[in-house]
Formats: C-alpha cells, sequence, structure tokens
C-alpha cells in the first residue's frame, strides 16, 4: 500500500470511529423525526407499507403532516432487520454515507485540481478535515436526510467531473445521483437543479460534443423523477415552506402599508416602503445570517441537536486558512476552482427563504465546499512554510486542541447537557408503561414533549399491519396529521381531562394533579424529572 492511500485508509478509520463510537446512545435519544424513520423503516420491512398503509411510497412519506422525500427510511430497512429496531440501526444510514462523503471529497478535489502538483495534498487534507468537521460530525450521528443528500450531491459532481474529463457515459450515473437527491432532502430539491443547471451551462462545449450522452442522461434522469413529479408541484408539497419562510409572514406586508400609510401614500413611499423590497432585504439578510462568524466559527447553530454550542460549525483552526484558501483560489486559479465559489452561493439560496436563520442543517448542502477551501489554504501554508518546520507544528496542535476540546464537550458532557432537547424520557417510560400495562385499561399520554404515538410504536415494535387497523388518525384542513390514540394509548394535550377507569397517565411533572397517586417519576440525564407515571 502506498504512503498516500495509507494515510486515505487512516483519514476513513477516524471518520468512521467519530461517527459511530456510541452512536446508539449519543445523542441520548431519538428526536421524533428519528422514530418515525425508523418505524416508517419497520413497516415498510414488514410488509411493503408505510405507517399510513401506502405500498411503498416513492413521492413522500407523511409524518406529521410534513411530508418526507422517502430514500432516508429506504436505506433503514435492512439496517433494522440486522441490528433491530434501536437507535444505533436508525442512525446507521446516516453515519455510514456521512463516512463515504468523506470518501467521496478525496476523489472530488483530485478531478477539480486535476493538474495541479498539489492535488493529492489538496485532497488528502480536504477529506481529513472533513473527517474531522465538527458541523460534519453532528450530524451524521443523527438520522438527518440531509447528511444523506449531500453524499447524493457530492457524488453527482464527483460523476459529472468524471464524464467531462474521462468518460462521457458517465452523465447518466451522475443525473441519477442528483435525482436520487430529490428524493432524499426538501431542500436538495432546490440546490440539486441549480447545481446541475450551473454545470451544464459551464461545460456546455463539452457537452454540445457529446450530445447523445447528454441527451440519454437526461432522459433517464427525468424517468427517475416522474413519480415525484406531480407531488412536488401540489399544495402538499409546499405545506412545510409555507410553514417557515419569510415570504407568508404577514407583518412584514401590514409594516409597508403603514410606512406608505404613513406618508400619506406619496408615490416616493410605495417604492421605498414597497414590500418586494422589504422581502429582498430580508433574504440578503438571512442569506449572509450563515456566514456569520459566531455561527462558524464560534457557538454553531442556535439549535443543541446541530451544535454543542461552544463550537462552530468549523474550528477556529480553519478560520485563518479558509481566508487564505479563498483568496489564493481566486488569485490562482487552478483547475475547476470556481465550482467551489459557486457551490457554496448555490448551497445557500433555500436556506435563506426559512425565518429560523441560520441553520446548520439546511445548508448541509454547501459541504465540503469550506472544507476544501480550508485544506486548500493549508496545503498553501505547508509549501510556504515547509522549512520552518515549528509553524506547521504549531498549526497541528492548534488543530489537536480544537479536535480534543469538541470531542471532549461531546463525549463527556453534551448527552448531559441537552438530553431534554432530544426528548428523552420517552424510552424509559414507555419501558414502564410495557412492563405495566395489563394492570390498566387505558394508558393517557401527554403530548406536551412532542408527537408521543410515534415513540409508543417504535419502542414497543408495534406490528403496523395492527396499528394501521386501531389507529384513531385525524387530518385538518392544512395537512397535519394528529395520532390520537391507538390499542391502549390515547394521546392528548391535557390528558388529566381524560376520565376513564383504572388508567395509567404520562404527564410532565408541572401538570401532574396533586391527588395523584405517583408511580414512577422518570429524569432527564442531568437529573430533572422529564415525565411521571401516576394514578388518579
Amino acid at each position: 500500500m502506498s504512503v498516500k492511500k495509507g494515510f486515505l485508509v487512516g483519514i476513513l478509520i477516524i471518520a468512521a470511529f467519530l461517527r459511530f463510537y456510541q452512536l446508539g446512545s449519543n445523542p441520548p435519544s431519538l428526536t421524533w423525526d428519528e422514530a418515525a424513520w425508523g418505524y416508517n423503516a419497520y413497516s415498510l420491512g414488514t410488509d411493503g407499507r408505510d405507517e399510513f398503509g401506502r405500498f411503498l411510497p416513492l413521492d413522500y412519506l407523511e409524518s406529521f403532516g410534513d411530508f418526507k422525500p422517502p430514500v432516508y427510511a429506504y436505506l433503514d430497512v435492512l439496517p433494522i432487520k440486522f441490528f433491530g429496531l434501536n437507535e444505533f440501526a436508525v442512525r446507521f444510514p446516516s453515519a455510514l454515507f456521512g463516512v463515504l462523503t468523506v470518501l467521496l471529497t478525496y476523489f472530488l478535489v483530485k478531478r477539480l485540481f486535476q493538474n495541479s502538483k498539489n492535488k493529492d495534498l489538496y485532497a488528502l487534507f480536504s477529506s481529513l478535515f472533513l473527517a474531522l468537521s465538527p458541523w460534519h460530525i453532528m450530524l451524521s450521528r443523527a438520522a438527518f436526510e440531509a447528511n444523506v443528500a449531500t453524499f447524493f450531491i457530492v457524488l453527482g459532481v464527483l460523476l459529472f467531473l468524471i464524464a467531462i474529463q474521462k468518460n462521457k457515459w458517465y452523465l447518466i450515473f451522475s443525473f441519477t445521483s442528483f435525482a436520487i437527491s430529490l428524493y432524499t432532502f426538501n431542500t436538495a430539491r432546490i440546490v440539486s437543479p441549480l447545481l446541475v443547471f450551473l454545470l451544464v451551462f459551464i461545460f456546455k462545449k463539452d457537452l454540445w460534443d457529446s450530445k447523445k450522452q447528454f441527451i440519454i442522461a437526461s432522459l433517464f434522469a427525468l424517468v427517475l423523477i416522474l413519480p415525484t413529479a406531480k407531488f412536488l408541484l401540489s399544495p402538499q408539497a409546499s405545506l412545510r415552506f409555507k410553514e417557515v419562510n419569510i415570504f407568508s409572514d404577514p407583518g412584514v406586508v401590514s409594516l409597508a402599508n403603514e410606512e406608505i400609510k404613513n406618508d400619506d401614500n406619496a408615490f416616493w413611499s410605495k417604492i421605498i416602503h414597497n414590500r418586494r423590497f422589504i422581502f429582498t432585504t430580508e433574504y440578503l439578510k438571512h442569506y449572509f445570517d450563515n456566514l456569520t462568524p459566531s455561527f462558524l466559527f464560534i457557538k454553531g447553530d442556535g439549535n443543541p441537536k446541530f451544535s454543542t454550542q461552544d463550537v462552530g460549525l468549523l474550528y477556529l483552526f480553519d478560520l485563518p486558512f479558509l481566508l487564505i484558501g479563498t483568496i489564493f483560489l481566486f488569485k490562482k486559479k487552478e483547475g475547476k476552482w470556481y465550482l467551489l465559489p459557486l457551490w457554496l452561493i448555490l448551497g445557500m439560496i433555500p436556506a435563506a427563504t426559512a425565518r429560523e436563520t441560520p441553520h446548520a442543517l439546511r445548508i448541509e448542502t454547501t459541504i465540503p465546499t469550506f472544507q476544501i477551501l480550508s485544506a486548500y489554504g493549508f496545503v498553501l501554508f505547508l509549501n510556504k512554510f515547509s522549512k520552518k518546520k515549528y509553524l506547521i507544528v504549531l498549526a497541528l496542535l492548534f488543530l489537536t486542541i480544537n479536535l480534543t476540546y469538541f470531542l471532549h464537550g461531546y463525549l463527556a458532557h453534551y448527552a448531559k447537557e441537552f438530553s431534554g432537547e432530544w426528548q428523552y424520557g420517552y424510552r424509559e417510560s414507555i419501558d414502564y408503561v410495557e412492563e405495566n400495562k395489563a394492570n390498566y385499561s387505558q394508558i393517557n399520554i401527554t403530548q406536551e414533549l412532542g408527537r408521543p404515538y410515534i415513540y409508543y410504536l417504535f419502542y414497543s415494535k408495534y406490528d403496523p399491519r395492527k396499528y394501521r387497523e386501531m389507529s384513531t388518525v385525524k387530518r385538518d384542513a392544512f395537512g397535519f396529521v394528529t395520532v390520537e390514540g391507538f390499542d391502549k394509548y390515547k394521546f392528548a394535550k391535557d390528558v388529566n381531562v381524560i376520565k376513564s377507569k383504572d388508567a395509567l397517565y404520562i404527564n410532565i411533572p408541572a401538570n401532574v394533579p396533586q391527588n395523584a397517586q405517583i408511580k414512577e417519576t422518570f429524569y432527564l440525564l442531568n437529573s430533572n424529572p422529564s415525565l411521571v407515571a401516576y394514578t388518579l
């Protein structure tokens, strides 16, 4: 084995360890989306139908009124068959595809800088920086479909470059990969087409010389996306977007009208306070939120599911090399350099429409551009100061300190600090319920922690066929789904109003009545009570 291959294997081993170690226990519990992925995969593996009975759905999985692209559930069928219906199996596809993305990044960078004498170093350090990335590690350790979509986007770009540089028939595989990403994550449904249009435009001369392969690849991709085309044009597909985007905020229109009214409806006021101008300003603000230093290098995403809250998406180590890499990339113009900044710019376009910015998950489609830019700057640093080894040692020491700080925080403190953010307590309470449910005629469970029904299905490994027959499902006019109960289980916001003989109640501590007979209390990892089992 050559030294280069040895380094790459070492990087992949590191990447796998950082993504699979304690995967079933840290994060400390499943989010309701993770539980939904797992149970739908379990259901598909049982009789080929999702939790609501749709046979082999290709367009979407209905989940809490959020119509999810289905690929992650299908990828989870075999892990759940092999490992069982548990946290490790649910997260396995994300961790695996996270490691594979590290590998793809190596080959992608070699294609981007095909004629550069430093291409091997660029490729190795890009893979290393992605393997060690706190951002990518966090998103690879939970069942985030965005992480799988990133794999298919990176693969699509890599295969496109191979088609241009080596074998035009790879266009079919490239377009197939981009098409699969549309079935994986909502953001990819915007970013992938934009990237394809960009690549086609940039390499139009090469594609003109291979019209046959391009036409066949395009037709094949079109056939692949037909099963979801009708859904993408439906009101259900835009439901989630309408819920979270800045353009549906009525406050902006009200403010614009009020300002125009204050100016006595002057024509110039209608221009200055035009809602389209305000929306554009808001969009740009939200766009550049994703590039703030605090988000990128200090604290990361404000949602603890995506960040430990004291380390950014990138390390402080990355900051100087990201700047150096960006500056000299434009200056040196090596290889297909222009694809990196264009990819980064396009990757943040859909994320900026959301009200919540910055958002680590919604801009994951920009991975691995940040890591490649940092690696590019670091290799230039190595070449510049190759004779001043103490500077290189200091830089690597700083990286080691950054990595150690992140891993210590994640492995030693994260689960205890943020178990509540991961709906911890459901599994423990469900284990208790399963052991004692024969003693009660009904189990009444609070919805205060969110979506309890999916946890009861998941942790009790409830037969999907039986669930579909016994469940009480309510859908409102906006498409949101509420499961009110199945079998002995009843779910409600205020369970105390459900008066039933010989019932067991599962509720949050604040809502337990004074006259309740406490049977068991379930605690977060920081020792705060999470749920209480009692009778009335």
